[in-house]
């Protein structure tokens, strides 16, 4: 079983699309990047704590590799945005890639690269994998328990389009 960590937005949004891919068995939202501990939700949103809203992938690289889910990274938000997704605006919701060993690294520069060489002004922060602070239990699996959520309905379902239309060979 393999790691990953990315910021992409609103976590209740990225994990949506990550628990739909094979080989992903577990999806944690939390929280990375920060000067403090143990933030919680309430701190993120203050803006001051320097912390992304992320997930933590736990992925079976022999079902799907790290680089076929930074395809799916970039192909589900807006990697062209500073501190920003949609209507979420903020250092919380910046686009990041915390690499958890040189492997990773490699990877991602290629995969951000490989996106700027199409003219595209990629954001995306890449850092070494910071403590990684889980956020709290009712933020987790959000979207399947709370599927008619106001910003659920909003900004999830374009996510999952994208992810149906682009990378239907990798879903479950």
């Amino acid at each position: 079983m393999q790691k990953a960590l990315f910021g992409g937005g609103c976590f209740w949004c990225t994990e949506a699309v990550f628990l739909q891919l094979r080989g992903v068995h577990a999806v944690t939202s939390g929280y990375a990047g920060g000067i403090s501990q143990n933030p919680s939700y309430e701190d993120i949103c203050t803006g001051t704590t320097q912390h992304a809203e992320v997930i933590l992938i736990d992925f079976d690289e022999s079902l799907i590799s790290f680089s076929q889910l930074l395809d799916v990274f970039f192909g589900t938000h807006d990697a062209t945005t500073l501190n920003r997704q949609g209507n979420d605006i903020g250092t919380q919701y910046r686009s990041v890639i915390y690499f958890m060993d040189d492997a990773q690294k490699a990877q991602a520069i290629e995969a951000i690269n490989s996106l700027k060489s199409e003219g595209l002004n990629i954001v995306t922060e890449l850092s070494p994998c910071p403590e990684f602070y889980p956020a709290e239990d009712y933020h987790q699996n959000f979207f399947a328990r709370n599927p008619t959520q106001g910003y659920c309905n909003f900004a999830i379902p374009p996510k999952l389009v994208k992810l149906q239309s682009k990378f239907k060979d990798l879903m479950k």
